[in-house]
């Protein structure tokens, strides 16, 4: 079913996507930092994740993802150039000519034009929606058939308030509320905005985040975490958001859990915004 508006359904989301196990150096130094996926972003995307979240980075006269401190990327900190990931989503999007990913970018890049021209070069402009079409005071969002009609089914979200004039590039908070990331997002019973979010149930924003990880991420506690814990959280998150259920869940090591743990997740946020069912398979 795709014939609603873009906030009426619910995505997988990759916490530090391009943050993933074994990845080699590119820098020939050896990284120290920590990690939060397993498998590379081309298999996130091929198993259903739709919405990615990139730290980007000015590094080596480039843009580079790195999981780093301070908006500064070291050697022991990259991962790789923001290219390498980009033309991974670009060649996913041109294989599935019907499916919608949302990027939201922890964005420390400060070279004019840099985030535009690396997009460009990895021939995702083509697919970008645009500022303009974006729901500003709480309305719907186009219907996801419109959308993929018109092949704009690239959403992406800076956390640089500057870009969104100077490069064409969606201001997050102007349309989206979001919890508190980490340990502070994981008291049960507890759902309230991160600082640059505003109020989570501030109904001019039309999409609701919700993170649910660790600040240190652990494979071990990921299965527990990804599972009753997160369905539990989802249904807190709903009632602080003004009775709206997430459209984004963020977690780590996505695949790990006690039974489908994310995946169900997603679709039980699905079956309730669909249908009011407690799974998306229980919709008609």
């Amino acid at each position: 079913n795709n014939s609603l508006p873009l906030n009426k359904y619910a995505f997988l989301t990759t916490h530090n996507a391009f943050a993933i196990d074994h990845t080699p150096s590119h820098t020939g130094v050896p990284r120290l930092t920590f990690t939060n996926q397993e498998d590379n972003v081309t298999q996130q995307l091929k198993n259903g994740v739709r919405g990615l979240m990139l730290d980007t980075y000015d590094f080596k006269g480039d843009v580079w993802l790195c999981h780093s401190f301070g908006g500064k990327c070291h050697d022991y900190t990259a991962f790789e150039p923001a290219i390498d990931t980009l033309k991974e989503i670009e060649a996913f999007m041109s294989s599935k000519p019907a499916e919608i990913v949302t990027l939201i970018l922890e964005d420390y890049v400060q070279a004019p034009n840099g985030l535009t021209k690396v997009f460009a070069e990895a021939g995702l402009m083509k697919y970008w929606f645009p500022v303009s079409k974006m729901p500003r005071n709480g309305e719907d969002w186009p219907l996801v058939s419109d959308m993929v009609a018109n092949n704009q089914r690239l959403l992406v979200f800076t956390s640089n308030k500057s870009k969104q004039e100077s490069e064409g590039i969606a201001y997050q908070w102007s349309y989206m509320v979001e919890n508190k990331y980490g340990n502070r997002g994981m008291h049960a019973g507890s759902c309230s905005n991160r600082a640059e979010s505003s109020p989570l149930n501030d109904e001019r924003k039309s999409l609701v985040l919700v993170n649910y990880f660790k600040s240190l991420p652990i494979k071990r506690t990921a299965c527990v975490h990804n599972s009753g814990h997160l369905i539990n959280m989802l249904h807190t998150c709903y009632a602080a958001a003004g009775n709206r259920w997430a459209n984004f869940v963020a977690v780590d090591y996505y695949k790990r859990s006690e039974g489908r743990g994310s995946f169900q997740a997603v679709d039980t946020l699905n079956g309730r915004l669909l249908c009011g069912c407690d799974d998306v398979h229980a919709c008609a």
